[in-house]
């Protein structure tokens, strides 16, 4: 496991606790102030966003994301080698076509459109900026996976 995915692991963690410390903060405030704070639903909801983008990378760089690995599974040897050179080859593709640079459009559209959230007045692009630095994660590693092989 590399440094930057042990990081990755730990920055969810934190992102996670944090999450969980403001759901228990609505919740009491919903039932002991029968009042909500309004602020914490918006933001449970948008570290969710991160949590799950950078999880997901996370994920591919301890290689146990979701797979179907019927075909892979039924292939020997350097065909085997093949299917999944192309699966991390199409991963890639996908990280860099639509998170890296489609996910980086959306975020400079929110930014210039100067969207904020309603309840944080936060701009939104920094919500959804989790879209291509989750995708630059996925990008690195799946680059060295492909350049020096699977672990």
């Amino acid at each position: 496991m590399t440094k930057i995915s042990r990081f990755l692991g730990y920055f969810c963690a934190f992102l996670l606790a944090i999450q969980v410390s403001v759901v228990l903060w609505g919740v009491l405030t919903r039932y002991a102030f029968s009042n909500q704070a309004g602020w914490t639903e918006e933001l449970a909801r948008y570290l969710l966003i991160w949590i799950s983008l950078l999880g997901a990378a996370y994920a591919v760089s301890t290689r146990s994301h979701i797979a179907i690995s019927l075909l892979p599974d039924s292939l020997e040897g350097k065909k085997a080698d093949r299917v999944n050179w192309l699966i991390d080859v199409l991963v890639l593709f996908f990280a860099v076509a639509v998170m890296i640079i489609g996910g980086g459009y959306y975020v400079w559209l929110t930014f210039s459109l100067g969207q904020t959230a309603p309840a944080l007045g936060l701009p939104v692009g920094v919500v959804y900026l989790a879209v291509p630095l989750a995708g630059l994660f996925i990008t690195f590693f799946q680059l060295k996976d492909i350049l020096y092989g699977r672990p």
